[in-house]
């Protein structure tokens, strides 16, 4: 099992433990879930911001790495799960990365002047 798979069994175990199998939901269930998941996302991304001083007015702030990476974990900890919410393991989840990634790059390669929708519907 290598890193990708083990997070992504981590996260099974916890989210069983707290009492959400990802793996039996209905589709309200799982639009409710991914609508959980995100929002507790967005309040991590908002704890990442304040581990960065951007109070331009305020001189008492200081730059928090070690609280800035353990929220980045916490968004791995909802992001894997909603990936598990929609049916995705941690191969399926590499795979979609590797052809996205392939799309940016030729996104970036043409300038990306125009929204092509379609570029991005083989994923």
């Amino acid at each position: 099992m290598d890193k990708f798979d083990s997070l992504f069994e981590l996260q099974s175990q916890l989210n069983q433990r707290i009492g959400v199998d990802t793996a039996g939901m209905d589709d309200a269930t799982k639009a409710e879930w991914v609508l959980n998941y995100t929002r507790a996302m967005q309040q991590e991304i908002a704890e990442v911001i304040d581990s960065v001083p951007w109070k331009w007015w305020a001189k008492y702030q200081q730059f928090d790495q070690q609280n800035a990476r353990v929220e980045v974990v916490d968004l791995f900890h909802f992001l894997i799960s909603i990936a598990q919410v929609l049916g995705m393991s941690a191969d399926d989840v590499y795979n979609a990365y590797i052809k996205k990634n392939e799309v940016n790059h030729k996104r970036q390669d043409s300038g990306y002047t125009d929204k092509d929708h379609g570029d991005s519907a083989h994923i």
